[in-house]
């Protein structure tokens, strides 16, 4: 770069050619002809080019021409050309400065600006060798402050200087100071060491410029800007949140001194408050940032500050000087800040992923503990023995099923959504695979579930059985409670009878009588025999299906059995007395014993007529149904017969009382052989001939019922033949989509999602069948003939439904996510998955360790097939399955083939960011975090750190490089 430039003469040379009206072409003494030589021959061409100026003026009278030329033309251009290309780039920027710009080059004002910013840099450095410079241009002369501040500046050493006071022995000086610039890789363009022995100040203040520029500035880099446009990027950097600052130069943006306050208050906003500063009050600021710099930042002033006030324009180069410096004083913080950022950019994926780790803990957790709190409830299969309290514990089913568990259908393929796309993300940045805490894997939610499903498979079947069985009982019991009630109604007053003595007393007819009769009891007794051996057997059956009132069962029937225990030995006892006086009583009323011999079986039929007829009947089917309809039938086909033995009772009662009234036969009406009256009969069988058409309507009841349950049962077959292979069709196309080849996975999600909506609206379908079921289940109806798909098994193929379409949609937005971040052809893509498809033969979606390994050499991966090759592949199944589920699914395939292309960051990277924030110590304490890094994330580390145990390290620290290897795979 250059200070002071020839163009000036240049323009004032092609001024005065004008006015001659002749060309001068002066191409010639631009900066490429000059050569690079520190004697004479500059003045020579200086004097040439100064002869032909003044001859042109002095033709043209145009004495202020030459003057003005005269004043300028020594100022021969001198500038530095380093490794980055100084001396192209500065020519650049001085062919873009406007015209008055380079009028003002040799302004004194700039002149007096630049002698005392460069004499306070060159003395902030020449103060560590102990010593200083008070005139820039005389201070210099003997070279040896010269190469004094070269050594400081570089850490080098320079050739021993000559220690002589002669001219030569300065100029010697001077030139290996030349020298060593030059071999930095700057060209010095008309610098001779002469000019500089000889105290010319413009070459000196040039030379000083030079040297600037090459160890002050060249260095500076800001996102690949070098020099001055990355040191004037770094200044709009760091001052772009300030009001009123807006650097665009390094002249004019500065006068007011809000840009010098911005910087130091960026970086040390505890030495000023920006807020109170004025753009009005210029002054002010620029004396309060220079004090602040050179009391607290050890920045020497460099600048007067009612000299940058005055100046229209204030000078460039020692605006850049002085702002260097800032950038040097800052430069450790700038770095600290770079390695905060790095931190922070690693810190935030991870603590991202942490949320999804967590969140995938909460969501497992609940997920677990609800089907832990279901499962025993579901694989308890008992219920209180009760009608009512299992048909309540059916409601809850109902109820687990229709509210309870289709919420957590989601859940579990939201879980699966967000451990693959959590495994995905890790993947792609390198980072390893989550593990969920113990207990907490897919794996583990999958088998919980499963176990769930079998606790939930037959539990509907069982309780509907269970039903069936309580409602058998409580038919049981109804039955025994009428057996015991009819036995009972009969039995009463059987003790008193059968204890009476009345035999004794009796004539013989009477006895004789007493005797029928007792026989005839003896046979109604043998006849009832039966009736209690039922209800005992009804008991025990009662017992043995465990009824919920068996003690109270089992208190009657044995009051019964005692009852008629004392009956048989009553009957007995009676029997034996009456035999006694039978020997003396022979009377036979053969009219009465006929009417006994009739009344007794038809009574019984009777009364068995009158049982069958309110008997309760269980049946499941019409054709049960028209069976008991048929045999009611046959029943009523005997009435005719009845009726005869009716009317045949009836005619011999009729008789005995015409004989009665005839023969006036006291007691006649008193039959002694028989307890059943004519009346008696007669209410019997009136009561049979109602009891008929009650039969009649229940069983047409029953049979509209069965006929109900049947259309019940087609009408779910109906529905279920039709919603059981539309989701066997759905099942078959999400597979074919999630496995097959599309133009882009964009359609492919597109297609899932459809298929998504689709299956959302055809939900009404499976609500429809839920009520269905529902009557089904309130009829007790247990099997469908009509359809070979069960609720269950339309349930099980729902669920399978949605979480394939979820599953699919996650696996190819994660292969979306996989693609955009490995820059994946959709011809790559299709090719990927054209040889994963070949070798997943049962279209699972997944390759055995088998299938993969064939597949990576279809690909072209060389895996040998010897000791070596097999430890390869067992690293590679490790990184594509980490889980050790024992296959691979297609996204872990697709990242472990593209994976290796994309470059990431790395731990190596995040440990040199750490190490810079912790200031070059092996560990870094919490006050460093929370001092660089944002109170989140500092916090975060702090937490998440292991403390560092070397001996040497204070209480807090912490071991940065293991917490760096958590976050990558090393």
């Amino acid at each position: 770069m250059a200070l002071f430039c020839a163009r000036p003469c240049m323009k004032r040379l092609s001024l005065a050619s004008k006015a001659f009206g002749s060309r001068f072409a002066f191409s010639g003494l631009s900066s490429s002809r000059i050569s690079d030589t520190r004697t004479s021959n500059e003045a020579c061409i200086c004097n040439k080019a100064f002869t032909i100026v003044y001859t042109a003026a002095e033709l043209s009278s145009d004495s202020e021409a030459i003057k003005s030329t005269s004043k300028r033309l020594p100022q021969m251009q001198y500038q530095g050309n380093g490794n980055n290309g100084m001396m192209q780039g500065e020519e650049i920027y001085m062919q873009q400065e406007e015209e008055w710009e380079r009028e003002g080059l040799l302004d004194p004002a700039w002149e007096k600006q630049q002698r005392k910013t460069f004499t306070a840099w060159c003395n902030s450095h020449l103060r560590k060798a102990g010593t200083q410079i008070d005139n820039i241009e005389e201070d210099f002369q003997n070279g040896l402050k010269l190469m004094l501040l070269l050594e400081v500046l570089s850490g080098e050493q320079l050739p021993k200087p000559d220690r002589g006071k002669m001219r030569f022995h300065k100029i010697a000086n001077v030139n290996k100071a030349l020298d060593f610039i030059a071999s930095k890789g700057v060209r010095l363009v008309s610098i001779g060491a002469e000019e500089i022995v000889d105290g010319n100040v413009k070459m000196t203040l040039g030379m000083i410029w030079t040297i600037i520029l090459r160890f002050a500035i060249q260095d500076i880099s800001v996102d690949e800007m070098t020099a001055k446009d990355g040191l004037l990027l770094w200044c709009q950097r760091k001052t772009a949140p300030y009001k009123n600052v807006n650097v665009q130069n390094f002249h004019t943006n500065w006068k007011d001194g809000l840009a010098f306050c911005a910087l130091i208050h960026r970086h040390r906003p505890d030495l000023l408050d920006y807020s109170k500063l004025s753009k009005a009050n210029p002054l002010a600021n620029l004396n309060l940032a220079f004090d602040i710099a050179e009391k607290y930042l050890d920045i020497p002033r460099m600048l007067d500050a009612e000299d940058m006030v005055d100046m229209v324009r204030p000078d460039e180069h020692s605006i850049m000087t002085y702002v260097s410096c800032f950038y040097h004083a800052f430069q450790g913080q700038n770095q600290a800040e770079s390695a905060a950022n790095r931190v922070s950019k690693a810190l935030a994926g991870r603590q991202g992923n942490d949320d999804l780790e967590n969140e995938y803990d909460r969501l497992a957790s609940d997920l677990l503990g609800w089907i832990q709190r279901t499962t025993p409830w579901l694989e308890n299969r008992v219920t209180d023995n009760t009608l009512p309290g299992a048909r309540k514990k059916l409601d809850e089913f109902r109820t687990y099923r229709t509210q309870h568990k289709p919420p957590r259908v989601g859940q579990k393929g939201q879980l699966e959504t967000a451990f693959n796309t959590l495994q995905t993300k890790l993947r792609l940045n390198n980072r390893p695979p989550y593990m969920p805490k113990e207990g907490r894997m897919v794996s583990d939610i999958a088998n919980a579930w499963k176990n769930l499903d079998n606790a939930e498979r037959g539990f509907e079947d069982w309780l509907l059985s269970e039903m069936m069985r309580l409602e058998r009982l409580d038919r049981l019991a109804q039955k025994f409670k009428r057996k015991a009630d009819i036995h009972e109604e009969w039995s009463k007053g059987k003790d008193e009878l059968l204890s009476r003595n009345d035999y004794r007393n009796a004539t013989l007819s009477e006895v004789k009588a007493l005797k029928r009769k007792h026989g005839a009891f003896e046979s109604d007794l043998a006849v009832h025999q039966e009736r209690v051996e039922q209800l005992a057997a009804i008991a025990e059956e009662l017992n043995k299906l465990g009824y919920h009132d068996s003690p109270a069962i089992n208190s009657r029937c044995q009051r019964i059995c005692s009852s008629w225990d004392r009956l048989g030995v009553l009957t007995t006892q009676r029997r034996q007395g009456i035999d006694e006086v039978e020997k003396i009583l022979e009377r036979v009323d053969t009219l009465h014993l006929d009417f006994a011999k009739r009344v007794t079986p038809f009574n019984n039929w009777l009364d068995g007529a009158r049982e069958d007829l309110v008997d309760m009947f269980i049946v499941h089917s019409i054709e049960a149904t028209q069976g008991l309809i048929n045999d009611h039938e046959q029943f009523k086909s005997t009435l005719i017969e009845a009726d005869k033995e009716y009317r045949l009772l009836v005619g011999i009662f009729q008789e005995v009382q015409r004989f009665a009234q005839q023969h006036n036969i006291p007691g006649a009406l008193e039959n002694p052989y028989s307890s059943s009256s004519a009346q008696e009969i007669t209410n019997k069988w009136n009561e049979v001939r109602q009891l008929v058409p009650r039969r009649d309507q229940a069983l047409q009841q029953e049979m509209m019922r069965q006929q109900q349950n049947e259309r019940i049962r087609r009408t779910f077959a109906e529905k279920a033949n039709v919603v059981g292979p539309w989701i066997e069709k759905q099942l078959d196309i999400v597979s074919s989509i999630g496995m097959g080849v599309h133009k882009s996975l964009e359609e492919a999600l597109k297609k899932l999602i459809a298929c998504r909506t689709a299956v959302e609206a055809f939900r009404p379908h499976i609500d429809e069948l839920e009520q269905y079921r529902q009557a089904e289940q309130e009829a007790i109806i247990l099997e469908n003939k009509y359809t070979k798909y069960s609720m269950e098994t339309l349930r099980v193929g729902w669920e399978q439904l949605l979480t394939s379409i979820n599953r699919n949609i996650n696996e190819v937005e994660n292969q979306i996510l996989t693609r955009d971040s490995k820059g994946i052809t959709s011809e790559q893509l299709n090719e990927f998955r054209l040889s994963f498809n070949h070798f997943d033969k049962n279209r699972s979606g997944r390759l055995t360790p088998e299938e993969f390994k064939a597949c990576l050499l279809s690909l072209g991966h060389n895996v040998r097939n010897d000791k070596q090759g097999e430890s390869q592949f067992l690293k590679i199944m490790s990184s594509v399955d980490p889980n050790m589920s024992g296959y691979v699914k297609f996204d872990s395939f697709l990242d472990y083939l593209t994976r290796q292309a994309a470059g990431t960051d790395s731990a190596d990277s995040l440990i040199e960011s750490f190490r810079v924030l912790a200031q070059d110590r092996p560990f870094i304490t919490p006050e460093d975090l929370r001092r660089e890094l944002p109170p989140d994330q500092a916090e975060y580390c702090i937490r998440k750190m292991q403390p560092y145990r070397l001996p040497g390290a204070p209480p807090n620290a912490l071991d940065y490089a293991s917490f760096a290897g958590t976050l990558y795979q090393f």
